[in-house]
């Protein structure tokens, strides 16, 4: 009878995905942005993923070894968070800042705060931030030249837009634009996207509602009103659309309430909206979501489900009074 009726400690169902199985859907999810930011880019977009990807893995590596904690780069972790990394940095980047920059995502963010699962923010968007910060004028450098001619112009889409040019909506979906190696086409990250969707990686409660409150947002604030050309400007652009399917979704640092995943989103889209209409920065989707990771332990505690019984038994007592 003992053997029909034995109990073990919980997690009594597990899900047969690992954490390195996950973080291969996300890597092949990145291809296709990767792929199209090589051939929109050329060589120096390939060296600089490489480069940053090297630089995430050895990091990792290293300080496992030094602080003798069990090896977890084949978790492939500190790959995706390179090659997010990567994909967030402009072509012309000096090397040995993407170095840095990798060095400093799994190191400061990651790392110091006990490895994946214990970061509080998003190691690739808090390296680009530091980077943003620490090396400005190399990080807004998007000027792209290929055989002496000037291809795309150091000012992107959004640049543009805020000096009162107007855009082609039209190359930003494909990607003929200025911006960062993996922000530029938005047709290669929703493929990605779909990719993550279809696996059941990730869901639509934290893009869907950013997406959607970042164009309310726009819609009442920017002073375009329902202009669909400028809407669709700022959706495309920006690193919104990588920002939302690939990052704010990130584990370790959204809600894992389902109610708390559309506060996160709509938090991450008000904040993106503040920041490109008010902030002196364009973009603002970096700031925007990193910010939102600081929320994620108060939205979590005001949008914890309830117990069983738990409603019924403060009743219950209010009555016996």
């Amino acid at each position: 009878m003992s053997d029909l009726y034995h109990v073990s400690s919980s997690p009594h169902v597990r899900s047969k995905d690992t954490t390195s199985r996950i973080m291969l859907y996300v890597i092949i999810a990145l291809l296709p942005t990767s792929l199209f930011g090589i051939y929109n880019f050329g060589i120096k977009a390939l060296i600089l993923i490489l480069v940053t990807i090297a630089s995430c893995v050895a990091s990792e590596w290293i300080f496992n070894k030094i602080v003798h904690k069990k090896d977890t780069v084949t978790d492939l972790s500190a790959v995706v968070t390179g090659l997010l990394l990567a994909l967030n940095l402009p072509v012309n980047l000096p090397w040995w800042e993407a170095v840095i920059g990798g060095v400093f995502a799994i190191i400061v963010v990651k790392c110091l705060f006990g490895g994946l699962g214990q970061n509080f923010m998003n190691p690739a968007l808090g390296a680009r931030c530091f980077l943003l910060i620490a090396f400005a004028a190399d990080m807004t450098k998007f000027g792209v030249t290929k055989g002496g001619v000037e291809v795309y112009s150091s000012v992107t889409p959004l640049a543009a837009m805020r000096n009162g040019e107007v855009v082609n909506t039209m190359d930003m979906l494909i990607g003929r634009t200025a911006g960062t190696i993996g922000e530029t086409s938005a047709i290669a990250i929703l493929i990605g996207a779909i990719f993550l969707i279809l696996m059941g990686v990730i869901d639509l409660r934290i893009p869907a509602s950013y997406i959607i409150t970042f164009a309310l947002f726009m819609v009442l604030f920017s002073g375009h009103g329902l202009d669909a050309n400028y809407i669709t400007a700022q959706l495309c652009g920006g690193g919104l659309m990588l920002g939302a399917f690939f990052m704010a979704t990130d584990y370790v640092t959204s809600p894992i309430t389902p109610r708390g995943q559309i506060v996160f989103g709509i938090c991450c889209g008000i904040l993106t909206g503040l920041f490109r209409t008010f902030g002196a920065n364009a973009e603002g989707v970096s700031f925007a979501i990193i910010l939102s990771n600081l929320l994620v332990p108060m939205i979590e505690k005001f949008t914890i489900p309830r117990a069983f019984g738990q409603v019924k038994e403060a009743k219950a007592k209010e009555g016996g009074k």
